[in-house]
């Protein structure tokens, strides 16, 4: 075999099904602009596996998030963690992409760059923190040698935070944006009788759990007010059974849909939003639907958040846009009768919705990259680009 024709070795390790997603996307795109052939391993999901991915075990072993539920599985994200740094270690790879979740990932890069201190390791998603703990920017740089940003703003923060390189990709998001925005038969469903209201709790069990309740009854007061309402609720495969139980003892009527598409066919006729702050705001303001947003934690994750966090929103599209368009209630903040007086508005039109509207309008310039480039082959030329400088 000629030495043009040795395949490179590309070493992924997600940690959640978003990087998962990434990874899926990634993929193809490297293997487009490599000019060798490319053999992968590390730990991914079902989107990757679907890209004829092995994953090292389960992604559902380390896909853990908050304060207590990390704790509960120390134990085996502690196992994961080192089998994954073993596999790295004697793989040998050109180059290890870690991928979103850095309370997984950090820890496997920091492992392998003490035993492999050549290997270039490349942070697909940058941690925030332009938002919280922002020491965590000087910190990965021992072990990370570039982050690919997902947002535009993030560049700039690494910089300032003396965090390592880092260039903003371009948010998956924007290569979907057919998927997002209404044909004219939807533009005109967005202004009809009944209104819709997109409904959207959360992805993970603990967010459904507290803001079900809320949402229902915020639900409730607004039919209550305006007469019927077309709520529709897009429930993630893994909680759909909780999510349709919960839903039952609402006082309104919401239709449940399922998968990526009954989701974004619902965002391109919803007159408004009422989600959990994460980035389904994003995919919400892409698509031009105005929102209000909301959040709770644990009353522990919300004494911690009170002294680290460091912004003054926590909606993705008001970070991008540098200004608190989309409003915002959190914890105790965050209850039907003030969720009500906010999507009022929202709901029967004036100077509250057209503002949002115009901010909305100003997401795509923000995001887009130069020449329309896509962010998975923008990523994928960086990753390369490592792989030719080790």
């Amino acid at each position: 075999m000629s030495g043009s024709l040795v395949p490179r070795k590309i070493w992924l390790v997600a940690g959640e099904d978003s990087g998962d997603q990434l990874g899926a996307k990634l993929m193809p795109a490297l293997v487009a602009l490599s000019e060798r052939p490319i053999r992968f391993g590390g730990v991914g999901g079902e989107a990757m596996a679907a890209q004829g991915f092995q994953s090292l075990f389960p992604i559902d072993d380390v896909a853990v998030m908050g304060y207590l539920p990390v704790a509960a599985r120390l134990r085996t994200l502690l196992r994961r963690i080192r089998q994954t740094v073993r596999d790295v270690i004697e793989a040998r790879p050109d180059v290890l992409v870690i991928i979103d979740s850095p309370g997984f990932t950090h820890a496997v890069a920091s492992r392998v760059r003490k035993r492999m201190p050549h290997l270039p390791i490349v942070d697909y998603v940058s941690p925030s923190v332009w938002a919280w703990r922002p020491w965590r920017a000087a910190r990965m740089r021992p072990f990370i040698d570039h982050v690919l940003a997902l947002l535009p703003f993030e560049p700039e923060a690494h910089r300032r935070l003396g965090g390592p390189a880092c260039t903003y990709v371009g948010h998956p998001l924007i290569e979907r944006l057919s998927e997002l925005r209404p044909d004219p038969r939807e533009v005109e469903a967005r202004e009809a009788s009944p209104p819709t209201l997109v409904i959207l709790p959360g992805s993970r069990r603990s967010e459904i759990e507290r803001l079900m309740p809320v949402f229902g009854a915020t639900l409730g007061r607004l039919t209550e007010r305006f007469g019927p309402i077309e709520a529709v609720l897009p429930a993630v495969s893994r909680h759909r059974a909780l999510i349709e139980r919960m839903a039952l003892v609402w006082d309104a009527p919401v239709r449940v849909v399922h998968g990526e598409a009954g989701k974004h066919a619902a965002f391109r006729r919803a007159r408004a939003a009422l989600a959990a702050s994460g980035t389904v705001t994003l995919e919400l303001a892409l698509a031009g639907v105005p929102m209000v947003v909301a959040y709770k934690v644990s009353r522990i994750e919300e004494a911690v958040a009170r002294r680290l966090i460091q912004v003054p929103t926590i909606v993705l599209p008001n970070l991008i846009l540098a200004r608190n368009a989309m409003p915002e209630f959190i914890q105790a903040e965050c209850t039907a009768t003030r969720l009500v007086d906010a999507l009022a508005p929202l709901l029967t039109g004036g100077p509250a919705r057209d503002a949002q509207v115009e901010a909305l309008a100003r997401i795509d310039g923000l995001m887009q990259l130069p020449g329309g480039d896509e962010p998975s082959r923008s990523a994928a030329r960086i990753v390369l680009g490592a792989t030719r400088a080790a």
